[in-house]
């Protein structure tokens, strides 16, 4: 399951790219310097995009950390999406490539092979989240399905990846979550082996 993930582009492209889709960026906490990263893991703090009560059309961006203490107080980084609404705190992820693992194809390799995956002809995309107050402050997950077919040959669950003309409806909790969580499309994402 995904627990790594990149974002390579600064706060301006990425209010660029939701003011093409009618929706105004706001930082709430000030404009935060997005330093290009190859890996977001687990605990890390990254970009958030969430619904700003009241307001039509506009959403905040925040830093938040990724994945909060489950109950065995391993990360919970990862939520399972069937059967659930999901009716507040929803949030979107921003990022431009996701990596995969796969036990090597060459036996004499010690490390899984890394496979990155990007949206085909978009320069940034946004997975489906839902953030929470915890003991460590605000933090956010992930939600995951079955897989669609670009990724079924790699991983038997992936991350809810939104198409660009739902994400200012994952925001709107009065919109049914599981008219939005879809598989993608064949061929809607690319994928190169990094390591």
């Amino acid at each position: 399951m995904c627990n790594d993930y990149r974002l390579m582009v600064d706060a301006a492209a990425i209010a660029k790219d939701f003011a093409d889709l009618k929706i105004r960026i706001r930082f709430s906490e000030g404009i935060p310097n997005l330093e290009p990263r190859e890996d977001i893991k687990i605990t890390d703090t990254a970009s958030i995009i969430r619904r700003i009560d009241g307001a039509n059309g506009e959403a905040d961006l925040v830093q938040r950390r990724w994945s909060w203490p489950g109950p065995n107080k391993r990360p919970v980084y990862n939520f399972r999406s069937e059967g659930r609404e999901f009716s507040s705190n929803r949030c979107l992820i921003i990022a431009d490539g996701f990596y995969e693992f796969t036990d090597p194809k060459d036996p004499k390799k010690k490390r899984k092979d890394k496979w990155l995956f990007t949206k085909a002809d978009e320069p940034i995309f946004c997975i489906a989240g839902i953030w929470r107050e915890t003991d460590v402050g605000e933090a956010f997950t992930m939600l995951t399905m079955e897989p669609g077919p670009d990724i079924a040959p790699y991983h038997d669950r992936q991350i809810v990846i939104l198409e660009r003309s739902a994400w200012a409806d994952w925001l709107n909790p009065e919109i049914s979550a599981k008219a939005l969580i879809l598989p993608l499309a064949a061929g809607t994402l690319r994928v190169e082996q990094v390591g």
